[in-house]
């Protein structure tokens, strides 16, 4: 019995690590992959709409550079935690990707607007000062965002449009979330509008 207990608790270890980061226990690349393929088939049944964003810390590579990586992992940690608390629904995956990448996929979303709240919050969030043992450290955050179906049909289209986003975020300045082919949205929410309008087809 000790052995059979063991063994299950050994097997059941191994799984969590091939599908949860070992820092922040988000889920990994291979469990979002699973997640999100389920999510695009659900929204394809229903019919509904999803939102993929993909999530770059700004300024992070300097506290890794001035305090050092220890420092560096358990603000990473942090930033998971407030993730998690920004994307609450259980549906719903905040994701560890690698480095200080992080991916959130809202699986059921009634409008473009719903994905532009969660930006919102999560930018507010992680714009609030981490005290790190006795370090104040001020950070900020780049979003970029693709919808099903309007921007993508399966994963790669949404990972690859999402990470463009992301990357015009940073380029437009930082602290700020983008959708593909929109406007720079401001964390203020000041400007968010209908977006149907103004959203583009995949490249």
């Amino acid at each position: 019995m000790i052995d059979i207990t063991a063994r299950k608790a050994i097997e059941e270890r191994v799984h969590h690590l091939a599908h949860y980061d070992v820092l922040t226990d988000l889920p990994n690349r291979t469990l979002l992959s699973d997640r999100l393929h389920q999510a695009l088939a659900q929204a394809r049944r229903e019919k509904n709409k999803l939102a993929l964003m993909f999530l770059d810390l700004d300024n992070f590579k300097p506290v890794n550079d001035t305090l050092g990586h220890d420092i560096g992992d358990l603000l990473l940690k942090e930033v998971a935690a407030r993730l998690e608390s920004c994307v609450r629904r259980e549906t719903d995956t905040v994701s560890r990707v690698g480095g200080d990448e992080f991916v959130v996929i809202l699986s059921h979303i009634e409008a473009e607007e719903d994905a532009a709240n969660v930006a919102v919050t999560i930018i507010e969030s992680l714009t609030q000062p981490f005290s790190i043992l006795a370090h104040v450290i001020n950070i900020s955050c780049s979003i970029g965002i693709g919808i099903y179906p309007m921007h993508g049909a399966d994963t790669n289209d949404l990972l690859r449009v999402a990470d463009n986003a992301m990357y015009e975020a940073k380029r437009a300045g930082r602290g700020c979330f983008k959708f593909h082919d929109t406007e720079v949205q401001p964390a203020d929410g000041s400007t968010i509008q209908s977006f149907s309008d103004n959203l583009s087809e995949s490249p």
